[in-house]
């Protein structure tokens, strides 16, 4: 099933997802504490100046007494009840958000640490919209929760507890009667719960799907404005934001009905019998205490209103729940990449490749290579040629250890593929696809990869090796030149130059070429072609060829056709075959043929 499809029978949140993201808390407990520790203080100083109101409202205003001292020091207590329920909701709100936003850090960086881990099968299935929505939109979800919703249902939840604490010490009785509306609330937040958090998932994910569309579009901007399909897409985008606007409408609508207009009902009924118990025992010739009526009033609009805060934050609470439960979903997906098998550590040394009887399927049922032999001996140039769909690449991203193989194995120097660590394949392996994929720098950067034991004069040394220098050269700030996102600045021959110089600066002893000269040009294709005549010397090539006079001189030539090898040989013994290679080959030299 896809990352983004929608099943309402699953949409509810699994029940330990709140306390599994609370875990996230335990490395901070001590700034926890501190800021709990401020939050109750400030509770107390909150609660406590409805009691100073009511004693002077009983002992001095109401019998007309009023000694000066007295009433200086209570006005003075008031005062500092004040300043400091702001002092120490000040503190307890900084620490709260500086503890939210190291909490999304951890939580960003093991997403992403996660994402670096997951199969290439899982990104084959998955838009990168989809993924970018879960980086960005769903975790900045959580961080809200964090930086408002924790803080207000912790702050409101201790503004509860001493709101009732001091409602008991001034009359149980009472207290009793009008905290007879908690189950009415309770289950509000329970309906609240049960019928937002479809919506809520549903809401997501098609903003995930909306950002998909949206990567998608500006990704084929030119493909969108030349082939005139900007109408298309305007249509499916707006298509895909009115279902968005849909869900989060429905949201808007249970909000509506069940948040802020039932509790002011509730409210008001709790106020109407706190005045109706003072308004009998009026009748009944008691005793009616102004000061404990006043009290019980101001104490219960303090009830109501963190009642009606955190009723309110329950909708981002419930998107920081929907959000927690799809980034855990990636945190779980069990698909990570092929690791290392086993305790042993060989090296490659020789660099001779084997394919013993592979057979492979990207979704485990089509296998697009079938029982897949061949070796490349050490210093050898074998070269993988077929009709699109044959299984070549296929076979190169076995070999990069992309995909788990399924049948049979594949030795390097006599080891099996899944032994050796991943450091050795990336140094002593090399790899040039296609379409080389540049990272926003400089050339020096690209050249490098973060590795920085490399020094300029072997990054120089690799440029001038693949003749790459010749156009850094004439870059008007050299290898300090600005590379921009994919390398859009620069032509496709120097982006493939540039892969070329970053593979060679390793020194690899395996040369992996996947069509490395099929998307550029013919004068291109010369320069980039005698800088890989340079780099296959005396290093195990594997090529994927599309232009079969690229590889004429290798040592083995493997057909593929529909996953397997239908023949093998030399250029000149596939010629003399009279085959499928003879056949490619003709078509080829006759389109050269018209061409010329």
């Amino acid at each position: 099933m896809s990352l983004e499809s929608f099943d309402p029978k699953v949409s509810t949140v699994p029940s330990g997802t709140f306390w599994r993201l609370m875990r996230y808390m335990l490395p901070h407990k001590s700034r926890l504490m501190l800021a709990l520790v401020c939050l109750g203080a400030a509770t107390g100083a909150d609660v406590l100046q409805p009691v100073l109101i009511k004693i002077f409202l009983d002992r001095y205003l109401i019998p007309r007494h009023f000694p000066k001292d007295r009433l200086i020091e209570l006005g003075l207590a008031y005062i500092l009840l004040i300043l400091l329920t702001a002092a120490f909701n000040v503190a307890q709100l900084l620490l709260f958000q500086m503890l939210a936003l190291d909490i999304i850090q951890r939580l960003r960086v093991d997403l992403f640490d996660k994402i670096q881990d997951l199969t290439l099968s899982f990104f084959d299935q998955t838009p990168v919209g989809v993924l970018v929505s879960r980086i960005t939109n769903d975790t900045q979800a959580i961080l809200d929760m964090f930086m408002t919703v924790l803080n207000t249902f912790t702050q409101n939840i201790a503004m509860l507890i001493g709101v009732v604490i001091t409602m008991f010490v001034l009359d149980a009785r009472l207290t009793l009667y009008a905290l007879a509306i908690i189950p009415m609330i309770g289950l509000i937040m329970w309906l609240y719960q049960r019928w937002s958090s479809p919506v809520f998932h549903a809401a997501r994910q098609r903003l995930a799907l909306l950002n998909a569309k949206l990567n998608e579009s500006l990704q084929g901007m030119s493909i969108i404005q030349i082939m005139r399909q900007e109408p298309r897409m305007r249509r499916e985008f707006g298509d895909i934001n009115e279902s968005y606007r849909q869900a989060r409408y429905r949201n808007t609508q249970i909000n509506g009905i069940l948040l802020r207009p039932l509790t002011e009902a509730i409210y008001l009924f709790s106020i109407m019998l706190v005045l109706g118990f003072f308004g009998m025992g009026s009748l009944t010739h008691a005793r009616v205490n102004i000061g404990v009526l006043y009290a019980f009033v101001s104490l219960l609009s303090r009830f109501f209103e963190p009642v009606n805060n955190m009723l309110q934050r329950l909708n981002s609470f419930q998107q920081a729940m929907v959000s927690s439960h799809r980034v855990f979903q990636i945190l779980d997906n069990p698909a990570r990449r092929p690791m290392p098998r086993g305790d042993l550590t060989p090296t490659i040394t020789r660099g001779e490749v084997s394919f013993e009887d592979v057979s492979f399927a990207y979704d485990g049922h089509t296998e697009v290579l079938k029982h897949v032999s061949f070796t490349a001996k050490p210093g050898q140039t074998v070269a993988l040629v077929g009709h699109t769909g044959s299984g070549k690449s296929s076979t190169v991203n076995l070999l990069m250890r992309f995909y788990p193989v399924i049948h049979g194995r594949i030795t390097i120097d006599g080891h099996d593929l899944a032994e050796f660590q991943e450091e050795e394949l990336h140094e002593k392996m090399g790899l040039v696809l296609q379409d080389p994929f540049l990272f926003v720098g400089d050339i020096r950067s690209n050249i490098r990869l973060g590795d920085q034991d490399i020094t300029q004069s072997e990054i120089e040394g690799a440029a001038q090796f693949v003749q790459a220098d010749r156009f850094i050269n004439r870059m008007p700030r050299g290898y300090n030149e600005a590379v921009g996102e994919r390398g859009a600045t620069l032509s496709t021959g120097q982006r493939q130059l540039l892969s070329l110089a970053r593979t060679m600066v390793r020194n690899p002893v395996i040369l992996v070429l996947d069509e490395a000269t099929a998307s550029v040009d013919t004068e291109t294709e010369d320069a980039i072609q005698r800088a890989l005549e340079k780099m296959r010397q005396g290093r195990t090539t594997i090529a994927v060829a599309h232009r079969l006079s690229t590889i004429q001189d290798a040592d083995l030539i493997l057909v593929l056709h529909h996953g397997e090898v239908v023949e093998r040989g030399t250029h000149h013994e596939l010629i003399a075959q009279a085959g499928l290679y003879y056949n490619m080959y003709r078509l080829q030299q006759g389109n050269r043929e018209d061409s010329a």
